[in-house]
């Protein structure tokens, strides 16, 4: 019929719409495939799918309109079929806007709009994944070759990251998930929550951007978290907004995306990539468990060091002071003998001073009766004067041999190492029990214990230093 109307001949709309229908069923009696991206896509209530299907340059600026524009209906009987499709393939992709698509379908002209549609009946799921990867591992070639992959990972994380911030739509499991695992590990958590969409069109722009706010807020890991998902749910996360968001944060970034086997591009630039949201939380708390399993390492290595330490030194100090104890002895022993002594020594002196005196006494008795009446008196004055002269040299020598036993006893107390220790002196010996006298008694790295009137020390020696010097030796 079509091949029968002249150019003068008048159609009507419908007419004319069903020409054009004619001539389609002509040139594409099998169908089309196209390869486009999914934009503005939308679910109606009675099953059927609408979206336009574009191709937009390569260059464009984000938000840029599409070089070019095709209408597209799947409706419901078809839809079916289509997710029997991606069913067998795993169900890894899921049609949504920014999704790039190779689908098969039949050109037709909706009278009732005007406009030529693409009625969908097939989609290839392969073209979809082929396409992903290649941006995926493209984006990877470019970091990597810059030298970002592993930037993030090179940050230092906290002994105890107690504040956290959570990156992740905060009405999605993955978040209720994260916070059941934080609050129940029972430690003071501080919680930053930032809500972000994690699929979409939109959605990288806002990860990267929850992302800087997250770090912005001082804390001290960031963990980005989204639930499981088809893998064009995740493509989000293969976005180079969201890698350089990774790599220029200044915070470690945790990353808990889905269940998929492949890591994402937000994977591979994270400091730690984890399976779930529910793993990455347990890796924060995991960090703060195995910082307290060291705090009570080192506490318990500290109780034996010191119980050790303690046991040294008390053995150091009973030898120590066993030691001082001889040394009192002997010195004791020492002044009891110059004691003894000095006490000799007196009464030696006393007994020949009073001889000497006997003698001169004698002498005198026998002059005197060998002399007359003048002679006697003039022997009794002498021996009076004699008398008290022999009665003052016997005090005299009496009071210089007590200050002479002062004076030993003076020295003795002086002896005695408790009163030098009192008087703020102290007593160092070397480990071997060696009484320290010299700066070249010991060398640096012996081990020293100086003893005081309260207890004792034990040291180290770093360095000797002479009475001239200034250096360290």
């Amino acid at each position: 019929m079509s091949s029968l109307i002249s150019a003068d001949q008048t159609l009507t709309v419908g007419e004319l719409a069903q020409v054009l229908r004619w001539r389609l069923d002509e040139a594409f009696p099998s169908g089309v495939w196209v390869a486009g991206e999914i934009d503005s896509i939308t679910r109606a209530r009675s099953g059927h799918v609408y979206f336009d299907l574009v191709e937009r340059s390569e260059r464009a600026e984000p938000g840029a309109p599409p070089v070019a524009s095709l209408n597209v209906v799947l409706f419901r009987d078809d839809k079916d079929r289509v997710n029997a499709t991606i069913k067998r393939h795993g169900n890894t992709i899921r049609m949504d806007d920014g999704v790039s698509v190779r689908i098969q379908g039949m050109l037709d002209f909706y009278a009732r709009r005007g406009q030529l549609q693409l009625r969908m009946i097939a989609i290839d799921p392969a073209h979809t994944l082929g396409a992903l990867a290649a941006d995926r591992e493209a984006l990877l070639r470019v970091l990597a070759a810059e030298g970002a992959l592993r930037r993030n990972a090179g940050l230092t994380l906290a002994p105890v990251p107690l504040r956290v911030g959570i990156v992740t739509s905060l009405d999605s499991a993955a978040h209720a998930d994260m916070l059941r695992v934080l609050t129940g590990s029972g430690f003071a958590f501080e919680v930053v929550e930032v809500d972000t969409p994690v699929q979409g069109v939109d959605a990288p722009a806002a990860i990267a951007a929850a992302v800087e706010a997250a770090a912005d807020a001082a804390v001290d890991v960031v963990v980005l978290a989204r639930g499981g998902g088809s893998r064009t749910d995740l493509v989000a996360f293969d976005h180079e907004l969201v890698a350089r968001a990774i790599v220029s944060c200044e915070r470690p970034v945790f990353t808990g995306i889905g269940h998929e086997t492949d890591r994402s591009v937000a994977d591979e630039t994270a400091h730690t990539a984890c399976s779930t949201p529910t793993a990455a939380a347990e890796a924060v708390v995991q960090l703060v468990e195995d910082w307290l399993e060291r705090l009570d390492g080192t506490g318990r290595s500290i109780a034996v060091h010191s119980r050790r330490v303690l046991a040294t030194a008390e053995h150091r100090t009973g030898r120590a002071a066993a030691d001082a104890a001889r040394g009192a002895l002997a010195a004791s022993r020492r002044a009891d003998r110059n004691l003894d002594g000095a006490a000799q020594r007196l009464v030696h002196t006393g007994r020949t001073a009073t001889a000497r005196a006997g003698r001169r006494v004698a002498a005198v008795t026998y002059r005197l009766g060998q002399a007359g009446p003048a002679a006697e008196r003039r022997a009794i004055s002498r021996l009076d004067r004699a008398s008290a002269r022999l009665s003052v040299a016997g005090r005299h020598e009496i009071r210089h041999a007590q200050r002479h036993l002062d004076a030993i006893a003076t020295r003795v107390r002086t002896l005695d190492p408790a009163l030098i220790l009192r008087r703020g002196w102290s007593l160092t010996r070397r480990d071997d029990g060696m009484l320290v006298r010299s700066v070249q008694d010991v060398a640096p790295g012996d081990g020293i214990v100086t003893h005081l009137s309260d207890g004792a020390l034990d040291s180290t020696i770093l360095a000797r230093h002479g009475s001239s010097e200034d250096q360290y030796e």
